[in-house]
């Protein structure tokens, strides 16, 4: 049987074709002040085919060689003024609400193309989730109103226009793809076909809850295993399985580095047996040198999974700076190690040692908890940032760390969040009182929603005149006389808060007095919530009189929920007096709704 040959092009074609690029060519040798002008009007795509069949020798205004210009096929495509300036109107025109959070210096042409490829992804996604779909990814028809960006309207209308296809744009474009977020629908076997152009760096996979869904991904990643550097999972079902092939397909046996630099699986089911750990998993926790971020947020891990995972980090090569085991049951994960033996051992917590960062937030620990962590902290010289936070450690558990800062009073520790941990008042100036002889004392604390009292004001004004630079105490029952005497206690000025919280505190009259007595006292503070506080109309003019004397560098004064805001009132002469960068410093309520006074009571 002869096997079917590809049909020729036609001679008109190829006459066509041959017309075309001669046409292209004249374009390129008309003066650069026309040629200017002529880009300037392109739709994407054919700024894009402009640019890709550039000649080595075209010269446009402002025209930059050196590293930023791309050689392809003898032709440069160069990124200068004019070319960058034309994507970045695209970009603009096309994604206003993002242009703003743009880093400069930006490529346009690269943002614009990812950007469209996910457009273009996620509208597949909506395709293939209908019922009735039953065709392959790569033929699904790309909408209007994607095309209408990137096409003139004649070309969208002809019948054999040929990038309607999705494979039409992942083949043209798919070498501008770095980051890419797929849904479960799309994670099929012709998924690395269309992504075999680009080069992944970031890959957000969601809702993978099947067996299914995990075999074309692991193709996808071994595919991608020389350029990714993150992965993250999202509302995910991830069995032992499951997990055993992802972390295979991302770490090859025997090579004890890959480019893995982020490892996240959030708000996800994690079944693991921790007595039959995957193999794979391990490996890749053990031998992953370049590992920097670990999270593992709300996925339903126990104290066992919690045990595992930190037992193996203790002996693995990774440079780890980031551990994230928030929001899960873990109460008890440390209760097994032996700290007391294995504290200053050359060879444990390798891992841990490059530690900065550690989240532990509302996890069920207890003060136990509390007396264990205090022992894994010494693992942790590098640790700045402790999120303990939604734990009900009580006061036998800061005392625990009361006791790791004794022993350690040389320790990196600098922003520690213990928000809602059934303090009392006594155990938070216990507590206040060891950081201020610390010789690197606390910068960021927060102690919010713990019932603490107004007997906790002179602590409190203590720690913020000394060292402390950022202060949450939102919603601690200071009252009218916690800040009278936060008041009478503040006489030395802050030279080093930058930001403090004192939101939901029903302070009344006395929170403005506060505020007007610590504004001119700390000339870099640049950020006060003071929302829902109960003050009275009067406070707003106490506060603006403050502002008019102070010489500070204060950009937001949240006022939110505050009877003193009169929503019927003109508040633009306000507004206008006091800017920053063109922007109000105080922050008013939008609508009547926010007007309402906060209730903390039960």
């Amino acid at each position: 049987m002869m096997t079917p040959r590809t049909k020729a092009p036609s001679l008109a074609s190829l006459c066509i074709k041959s017309l075309k690029l001669q046409l292209l060519q004249n374009l390129y040798e008309l003066p650069s002040e026309l040629l200017e002008g002529v880009v300037a009007h392109l739709p994407a795509l054919a700024l894009h085919n402009f640019q890709t069949h550039m000649p080595f020798n075209c010269c446009l205004d402002s025209y930059e060689s050196g590293d930023d210009c791309l050689i392809n096929n003898g032709r440069k495509r160069a990124r200068n003024d004019v070319l960058g300036n034309s994507w970045k109107v695209l970009f603009e025109l096309r994604w206003p609400e993002f242009i703003d959070h743009v880093e400069s210096p930006a490529d346009w042409q690269h943002l614009y193309w990812e950007k469209h490829l996910q457009n273009c992804v996620d509208e597949a996604a909506e395709v293939a989730l209908r019922p009735t779909f039953s065709g392959r990814i790569c033929s699904i028809n790309v909408s209007d109103n994607i095309l209408r960006y990137i096409c003139h309207d004649d070309h969208m209308t002809c019948p054999k226009c040929v990038c309607k296809e999705l494979s039409f744009h992942f083949r043209t474009f798919g070498p501008y793809l770095r980051c890419l977020r797929l849904l479960n629908v799309l994670c099929v076997t012709e998924i690395s076909e269309l992504l075999r152009k680009s080069k992944l760096q970031r890959l957000v996979l969601r809702w993978i809850r099947s067996e299914k869904h995990v075999e074309p991904l692991c193709k996808l990643l071994i595919q991608s295993r020389d350029t990714l550097t993150s992965l993250e999972f999202i509302h995910c079902k991830l069995s032992s399985n499951s997990i055993n092939a992802i972390c295979a397909s991302l770490h090859e046996k025997g090579i004890h580095t890959t480019g893995m630099q982020r490892f996240s699986i959030k708000t996800s089911s994690i079944e693991i047996d921790p007595l039959a750990a995957p193999s794979s998993f391990i490996a890749f926790l053990m031998s992953v040198r370049t590992l920097h971020s670990l999270h593992f947020c709300d996925g339903n891990l126990d104290r066992h999974i919690a045990r595992m995972v930190f037992s193996t980090l203790l002996d693995s090569s990774s440079n780890l700076s980031s551990l994230d085991l928030s929001e899960n049951n873990i109460s008890g994960w440390l209760s097994t190690f032996s700290w007391r033996s294995v504290v200053g051992s050359p060879s444990s917590g390798k891992s841990l040692r490059s530690l900065c960062k550690l989240n532990l937030r509302g996890n069920e620990l207890d003060k136990y908890d509390a007396e264990n962590l205090a022992y894994a902290l010494l693992h942790m010289p590098g640790l700045e940032s402790l999120d303990l936070s939604g734990n009900p450690i009580e006061d036998s558990g800061i005392r625990s760390l009361i006791s790791y800062f004794t022993k350690n009073p040389n320790s990196r520790l600098a922003d520690l969040d213990l928000e809602n941990c059934e303090l009392s008042c006594c155990g938070v100036i216990e507590f206040l009182d060891t950081l201020s002889m610390l010789e690197k004392p606390i910068k960021f604390l927060s102690v919010a929603d713990n019932a603490l009292g107004s007997e906790v004001a002179e602590a409190i004004v203590n720690s913020f005149t000394v060292s402390i630079e950022s202060l949450n105490i939102s919603g601690i029952g200071l009252g009218p006389l916690g800040f009278l005497a936060l008041g009478r206690k503040l006489e030395k000025g802050s030279k080093k808060l930058l930001s403090i919280n004192i939101s939901k505190n029903r302070g009344g009259q006395e929170t403005a007095r506060f505020l007007s007595k610590l504004i001119p006292l700390a000339p870099r503070l640049i950020s006060v919530d003071a929302s829902y506080n109960l003050m009275p109309p009067e406070s707003l003019l106490m506060l603006c009189d403050s502002l008019r004397t102070a010489k500070g560098d204060l950009k937001r004064l949240d006022m939110t929920g505050n009877s003193c805001i009169n929503h019927k009132a003109d508040h633009s002469t306000l507004l206008s007096e006091f800017q920053h960068s063109g922007e109000p410093i105080f922050v008013l309520p939008s609508s009547l709704a926010s007007h309402v006074p906060y209730d903390d009571d039960p």
